[in-house]
């Protein structure tokens, strides 16, 4: 071994430096293949490994000095598993610095050009322009390590000391307002006098900063689409050059476009420059008018309203703009807000005099189309023109979701091999897990040294394959296999098949009765988790020739006579059923298709076998009518299960169930949890089941009583909204499934329409709809619900109005406006019995959502009275909740009287 392999696989750096600087280029290029195998070899441990963790340092010096090519040098220095152990940056640069100047300009410039998240260390990157004499590269990875370098100014006068000293200044702040996000240093750049924007406009003030290029470069970048936290760099600079009214003349443009596009505050500030030049004569009536278009268009009712404060002045000085200023205010008709509506029709009604063009007329004409009725009534008198009857409204619903039958197992064990690839990969839905299972099973009892084979690619990727590696000889099950996703079950069921996981412990896992304490979820998931451990145990003592509990469709329903197909298959083959397997199968047959079941279970009884009488004896019971069920519950003392108590934590309505005996009786030990009454006090609030991923896999389980599942699933769901969790994905699911929907169902609906989140309530608005369109939605239910949780605190009413409007804007604004009509009045109510101090909590976001209950009721043809509204609507001001129920209180008025 060669005295450099020696000192580095000692991790003795200050030896290897000197070892390296004392060699010629051909003697490092010799070193390469023993440093590189070493390197493959620390690849096997984690870099925090005692094993590994002393040597990387000296491996990652030798490396880079070893190699005589600029790409090669780099890209060692730069890799990312040196990021964590990498040298020390003096120690690097003394290795480099005998190369060429253009050498280390080479190497400076593609460490450079590596992405941020290298973690490229910005001293070495420097240490390396600063020997070469190189042009500095402004790159977002050396621009971004120069600004954490100088820091974040916390003590006076840091920053702009700092870069006073700077002497590649003005490269490296253009490539600041270069950056491809600024968010990452943020926080670095600070606020107030001693921030990176009063240093950069103290410097332009200086003349250190070209102004005219600072000030080029902050209106760019504002242009080109800041991030949401951009401006408050951008602004600041802006703000310190202080602007002379010809440089924002000159600039009229870029204000005319940050105006319309940018983000709020970027163009609250153009607006205000643009309204000065106005009022000071350097805008002309055309550029104003291009201005307000885009202006008029933002949702953000300040912004409207000050550009409509701003037109009324201009049109009260200069009348001569009317026929170019009013169709612009009319663009303001079609805003989603009734005040900003209001207001520009006020403007309208003042100046509407001092009109002349028949063009600009028309204009206004037809823009009044889009006013609310109310307000188009009102436009009609003041314009001279009849007001066309809207057309005939139509519900427009989704398509009816309809279930996918699951393909059958894949038929080689290298099509298994790569859907389990890919499931562990990516993640997949029931459908595609359940047929991996099914493949498992199939190919195991066929030929399990094929299937080893074909899973070598797969296995080898696998973490546990790699703690073998590490010598570590049997895993345990409980610990390392937790099943809080369905991954970790198809890790414990491809080690098993790789001899991975003990006999012993497997056997334990599955005679092991289950705790006395759990979570609402633990019925579902001890099922879940009970047949991986039977299948597993199976896969290693005595192969399944296939699944029985795999489901016929997507939602895990299984058909009886395909149930009965594979009990006959099992007779044939003289196998012995796997009780869980068999357990689970029961759960998901179908029972609601009379004809299909009675039929399966007069073929199950031919069978001659337990498993075929219990099926029969299953399918007979779920048969019956619902009368003649309720009847032999009431016989027997029995609470039907359906029959579901409401109790209410803190803001929090949630849904107890009682005892469900038949989900007991003949079942194996883990399904017992499931007869299990929920209640809301009872079950521990926190459990480790937090991965949302498992959920649709819950609902499989149980694929005919969703209500019990929904049961179970309603405290995540309340959490989603009330704790600001996550965990409404599930919801369009749960709307797909089959089964009652009763309380828990329309409850997790209610929740996730309030979540905070607005992928959980996008969720939850598919699920509304899809309710809806297969005729399960209450909306009496949901409504009432929906009333009681904003009155209590758990859904916020500005939340609701979000996913409220986003459900009617699919075209189901009967639907939105019937679930609105019951969830308003309760909030309304608690408004007007709120005392002073309180009323302005009681309010918010109230108005909201009575814009998108009075949008729906007027699209829709609603009318009628809705309790407390008329209270609401007397109440004084202008507000936006008082302007919003005098309008919805008008619409239900006029459709009433039509």
């Amino acid at each position: 071994m060669s005295a450099l392999m020696e000192a580095v696989r000692a991790g003795n750096t200050a030896e290897t430096l000197r070892v390296v600087r004392g060699m010629t280029d051909a003697e490092r290029r010799a070193c390469l293949p023993g440093l590189k195998a070493l390197r493959a070899e620390l690849r096997e441990f984690s870099p925090w490994d005692s094993r590994s963790e002393g040597v990387r340092p000296a491996l990652h010096l030798a490396g880079a000095a070893c190699h005589t090519g600029a790409a090669a040098a780099a890209a060692w220095i730069g890799a990312g598993d040196m990021r964590w152990q990498h040298a020390p940056t003096d120690a690097l640069l003394r290795a480099l610095e005998t190369r060429g100047a253009g050498w280390l300009a080479d190497v400076a410039h593609r460490l450079a050009r590596r992405p941020v998240s290298a973690d490229v260390p910005y001293e070495l990157m420097a240490g390396l322009v600063s020997r070469s004499g190189c042009e500095v590269p402004a790159t977002d990875a050396y621009v971004t390590g120069w600004v954490r370098h100088i820091g974040g100014g916390r003590r006076g006068g840091r920053v702009l000391d700092s870069l006073r000293r700077e002497p590649n200044l003005a490269p490296l702040v253009a490539g600041l307002f270069a950056l491809t996000d600024l968010t990452g240093i943020r926080w670095l750049l600070g606020d107030g006098p001693d921030s990176w924007p009063s240093a950069l406009a103290a410097l332009a003030r200086e003349g250190l900063l070209d102004r005219a290029l600072l000030l080029d470069a902050c209106v760019s970048r504002l242009l080109r689409g800041a991030s949401g936290t951009d401006h408050r760099i951008l602004l600041p600079v802006l703000a310190g050059l202080g602007l002379t009214r010809e440089e924002e003349r000159a600039r009229i443009a870029d204000w005319t476009a940050l105006a319309r596009d940018a983000a709020s505050p970027v163009a609250a500030h153009a607006q205000t420059v643009l309204g000065a030049l106005a009022l000071g004569g350097g805008l002309t009536v055309r550029q104003l008018a291009e201005a307000s278009e885009g202006l008029l268009f933002r949702v953000e009712r300040k912004l409207v309203r000050a550009q409509l404060v701003l037109l009324g002045k201009v049109l009260t000085r200069d009348p001569g703009a009317v026929a170019e200023l009013l169709p612009v205010v009319a663009r303001t008709f079609g805003h989603e807000d009734v005040q900003m509506q209001e207001r520009a029709l006020k403007l309208v009604e003042r100046h509407l005099g001092k009109l002349d063009g028949q063009e600009a007329r028309d204009e206004l004409c037809s823009a009044a189309d889009q006013l609310t009725p109310a307000l188009r009534t009102r436009a009609a008198a003041l314009l001279d023109i009849a007001v066309e009857p809207r057309a005939t409204y139509e519900e427009v619903l989704p398509p009816v979701p309809e279930p996918a039958r699951l393909a059958p197992a894949p038929e080689t064990a290298e099509e298994l091999a790569e859907e389990l690839g890919a499931l562990l990969a990516s993640g997949g839905d029931v459908a595609t897990f359940e047929r991996a299972l099914d493949g498992l099973a199939r190919h195991a009892y066929r030929d399990p040294d094929a299937l080893r084979e074909a899973l070598v690619p797969v296995v080898s990727q696998r973490w546990w394959a790699a703690a073998n590696r590490q010598g570590v000889d049997h895993l345990p099950v409980d610990t390392r296999f937790g099943h809080s996703n369905a991954r970790e079950g198809l890790d414990l069921l491809l080690a098993v098949l790789h001899d991975r996981v003990r006999t012993s412990d497997l056997l334990n896992a599955v005679r092991r009765p289950p705790s006395a304490h759990g979570c609402a979820h633990s019925g579902l998931a001890r099922v879940f988790d009970a047949r991986l451990h039977a299948l597993a145990h199976r896969l290693r003592a005595e192969p399944l020739p296939l699944l029985l509990a795999t489901p016929t469709w997507s939602t895990g329903l299984l058909e009886p006579g395909e149930l009965v197909d594979r009990l006959a298959e099992y007779r044939r083959l003289d196998a012995r059923v796997c009780p869980t397997d068999f357990g689970q199968a029961l759960l998901r047959v179908r029972r609601d298709a009379e004809a299909a079941a009675r039929e399966a279970a007069v073929r199950a009884r031919t069978l001659g076998t337990r498993e075929g009488a219990r099926l029969a004896r299953w399918l007979g019971a779920g048969t019956e009518s619902s009368a003649t069920r309720l009847a032999r519950w009431l016989r027997t003392g029995a609470t039907a299960p359906e029959a579901a108590g409401r109790r209410t934590r803190g803001p929090k309505i949630l849904v107890e169930t009682a005892e469900v005996p038949e989900l007991r009786r003949g079942f194996p030990p883990e399904f017992h949890w499931l007869a299990r009454p929920v209640s809301a006090f009872t079950e521990r609030r926190h459990c480790h089941h937090w991965d949302d991923s498992i959920r649709p896999h819950w609902l499989a389980v149980l694929p005919e009583r969703r209500e019990l599942v929904a049961a179970r699933l309603l405290p995540d769901l309340a959490a989603t909204a009330v704790e600001d969790g996550r965990g409404a994905s599930v919801l369009p699911l749960l709307a797909e499934a089959d089964g009652e929907a009763g309380d828990a169902v329309h409850l997790c609906v209610a929740y996730g329409l309030g979540a905070r989140h607005q992928e959980d309530r996008l969720a939850a608005v598919d699920a509304l709809l899809a309710l809806a369109a297969r005729g399960q939605l209450d909306t009496v239910r949901l409504g009432t619900d929906l009333g009681e949780l904003v009155g209590s605190g758990a859904v916020k009413a500005r939340r609701l109005a979000d996913s409220a409007r986003t459900a009617a804007s699919t075209g189901a604004d009967a639907t939105t406006w019937r679930m609105l009509r019951h969830a308003l009045p309760v909030p309304l109510a608690g408004l007007a019995a709120a005392r002073p101090e309180a009323a302005a909590v009681a309010a918010r976001g109230l108005g909201d959502l009575l814009a998108v209950a009075a949008e729906c009721a007027e699209r829709s043809g609603a009318g009628g009275e809705l309790p407390h509204l008329a209270e609401t609507a007397a109440r004084g001001g202008s507000s936006r909740l008082v302007t919003e129920a005098r309008r919805l209180r008008d619409t239900l008025a006029v459709a009433a009287a039509a």
